[in-house]
């Protein structure tokens, strides 16, 4: 795992890249739909900003946060989509300014909680470097959705590791997100990096495997693409069944993305 440092220093470079992507639209162009349905570009970066909203309070006051999730478990989805739809009805300007601001104080506040912290969350407690990842993984999957939103191919970078090293160490939540038991013995993950070299955990000879494109594989995990869109393979039941019900993301079981030409 990167330091703190590290991954505060690359979640700003990814909202940058966001960032970068939404700031020339003009105002109707924060209307366009996005993949994920009934969300704008302007729900999209809404959504950014109320998660991390959350997680500022996360890690300034966990009773706080605990308190929320508590109130807010049974309707959880529905706030989260209020929360996106609140911030989309907003002028875009105002919106970006919002986002901007929550960006730099997450940040901020992921860099002061104290060493060794766990911070609740809608999924398990986390540490800070987890938060971080997270916040990571979070604004890289949503700028997917605004780049493909605006028909933009991204550049991938060495921050993909991050979103794949979530994608691996959630796949026990992703089981028991779907009610289904984990599996005992571990798997063996290869990933090729946008540079060409191997990203790589768990054991060598392990009985069961994924391997893959490092993109292919954030896609998958962050559900953005289907499967059969993706090069990304398994050997071994278990790690085939993973491929399925993948998910990096905290919440309910996401919905299944639909396959190109189905």
């Amino acid at each position: 795992m990167p330091d703190l440092r590290t991954l505060l220093s690359d979640l700003a470079a990814e909202g940058d890249a966001l960032d970068a992507l939404v700031s020339p639209l003009p105002a109707e162009g924060w209307a366009t739909p996005t993949p994920a349905a009934g969300w704008t570009i302007a729900h999209q970066i809404s959504h950014l900003a109320w998660t991390d909203r959350q997680a500022i309070l996360a890690a300034t006051d966990p009773a706080a946060f605990a308190a929320f999730v508590e109130r807010a478990k049974a309707e959880l989805a529905e706030a989260v989509d209020e929360g996106a739809a609140e911030g989309a009805r907003d002028h875009p300007d105002k919106l970006l300014d919002r986002w901007r601001a929550c960006r730099r104080q997450v940040i901020e506040a992921l860099a002061a909680a104290p060493l060794g912290a766990e911070l609740p969350w809608f999924g398990p407690p986390m540490g800070t470097a987890s938060m971080a990842t997270a916040r990571i993984m979070e604004t890289w999957a949503h700028a997917q959705d605004v780049a493909d939103a605006l028909g933009v191919d991204r550049t991938p970078t060495r921050r993909l590791r991050h979103v794949a090293h979530l994608g691996v160490r959630t796949r026990d939540f992703a089981f028991r997100n779907r009610g289904l038991e984990p599996p005992a013995g571990p798997f063996r993950i290869e990933l090729t990096a946008p540079g060409g070299e191997a990203w790589t955990w768990g054991p060598e000879g392990a009985a069961q495997s994924v391997s893959g494109p490092a993109l292919d594989f954030c896609l998958l995990v962050t559900r953005r693409r289907h499967r059969a869109d993706l090069s990304v393979t398994a050997v071994g039941e278990d790690a085939d069944r993973w491929l399925d019900v993948a998910q990096a993301f905290a919440g309910p079981p996401g919905g299944d993305p639909v396959p190109v030409g189905a």
